[in-house]
């Protein structure tokens, strides 16, 4: 049975309740709270009605994490059924004013960024003065211990319009007519703009002229949050800005996993946005590694690379596998002489996305994610690589090891001055 452009309910009917997908589940083998992924959706959901009040308490404990898609062997459509009960909740006002405010706020990274920014060494003494975090905790539910990144002094774009300034001439020369379009993500542009100057590096270098358009947060964490209304707005805003480019045949990549599945899929499904424009910005989004690998099997990488010497541990985050792309990030990084990484098997992370920023939530990320955390600090290694931002920043955060994205050593490979962690690292 075809279910794609079809209401994710409908895919009920596929459950044969097997219970994979509840032996899969990080959440649920954590905590009570959490029954389980066929409890929380088929089996629950035969008892969703339009207009009737929601039946759902529990369904606020799913992350979100896609392990039970991934193993359902008829393809129902679990987490999403989940973000759907959660957003009925919200629209039925069963979240509490308290923590709808808590939600709306940390689901607004690019609005934080924005206002923070400018006065970024202010706002990372107050983000990390005990005091003002334990009064969030009090006031709106914001665990005190939760991971908050670095509010970066200086943003993305602007660099990148310095940056091409000064190289046009040799872009002109060296891209072909080739082009690709960058979707930098709210954590590039104000938290981590070291991973975007990397990205262009690793692109340019293999000869593509980057663009840079304006664009918005990709409205995934409102969607975690079952803020659909609002997370439409941010997705018709960002498939105004990328169609036409898209209508070009522009391949746009992200260097977020989570951004690029919330344009694929995330967002078109969750919504029942299936018009033109979006279906077209879904078919021609890529992530970085993804797009890297379609160029490594063309014969068209730039396999130029000098050796990197280290033994390294790599976690995939829920949102790469949610792509079902296999491993991309590996058979990248493969291409780096002696260059050794070491797969994590754990299932989760546990922060998943703005989940373990919540007090009621934290102490179960920090379970969740703990066989991840011993991997790490048994492996000995003096930096971790993850694609996805907030699963590098709570890794950080519970072992204390810096987190890197994969193409912050293959811009390295290719001779990038690397930045940050990797500059420590690195002679």
């Amino acid at each position: 049975m075809d279910l794609s452009h079809q209401p994710v309910e409908i895919s009920i009917d596929q459950c044969i309740k097997c219970n994979i997908c509840t032996t899969v589940c990080p959440v649920s083998a954590v905590t009570d709270l959490f029954p389980g992924p066929k409890y929380e959706a088929p089996q629950a959901g035969r008892f969703r009605q339009a207009n009737q009040p929601t039946p759902d308490r529990s369904v606020d404990y799913c992350s979100g994490c896609r392990a039970c898609n991934l193993a359902c062997p008829t393809g129902v459509k679990i987490a999403e059924m989940n973000a759907r009960a959660r957003a009925t909740m919200v629209q039925q006002g069963k979240i509490s004013q308290v923590y709808r405010l808590r939600n709306n706020l940390i689901a607004r990274a690019e609005l934080v960024g924005r206002l923070a920014q400018p006065i970024a060494p202010l706002a990372n003494t107050v983000l990390r003065f005990k005091p003002a975090r334990f009064a969030m905790e009090k006031m709106l539910g914001i665990a005190r211990e939760a991971p908050f990144p670095t509010i970066s002094s200086h943003r993305f774009t602007p660099w990148f319009q310095r940056h091409l300034r000064e190289q046009r001439e040799n872009l002109a020369m060296g891209s072909h007519g080739r082009q690709v379009v960058y979707f930098h993500g709210c954590s590039t542009q104000y938290y981590e703009p070291r991973i975007g100057r990397a990205a262009v590096h690793v692109l340019e270098r293999n000869g593509f002229e980057v663009i840079v358009p304006p664009q918005n947060c990709c409205g995934l964490p409102l969607l975690s949050n079952g803020e659909f209304t609002a997370a439409r707005k941010y997705h018709t805003s960002n498939v105004q800005k990328l169609v036409e480019y898209a209508r070009q045949g522009i391949p746009i990549v992200g260097t977020s996993t989570s951004c690029t599945l919330t344009l694929k899929e995330e967002a078109p499904e969750l919504l029942d946005m299936y018009d033109e424009d979006t279906t077209l910005v879904a078919q021609q989004t890529f992530d970085l590694n993804e797009f890297l690998v379609s160029l490594l099997d063309q014969g068209l990488l730039d396999l130029d690379l000098q050796s990197i010497p280290l033994t390294l541990p790599y976690h995939v985050p829920c949102q790469y596998r949610g792509h079902r792309l296999g491993r991309p990030g590996v058979e990248i990084l493969d291409c780096i002489p002696e260059l050794r990484v070491v797969e994590s098997e754990a299932a989760c992370c546990g922060i998943a996305g703005t989940y373990g920023f919540k007090v009621e939530k934290y102490q179960i990320a920090m379970q969740v994610g703990e066989p991840l955390f011993a991997f790490i600090r048994e492996s000995g290694a003096p930096v971790v690589i993850c694609d996805s931002e907030t699963c590098r920043w709570h890794i950080t955060h519970a072992t204390s090891l810096p987190a890197i994205h994969p193409i912050e050593l293959l811009a390295a490979a290719y001779d990038y001055q690397p930045e940050g962690a990797l500059a420590e690292v690195l002679p």
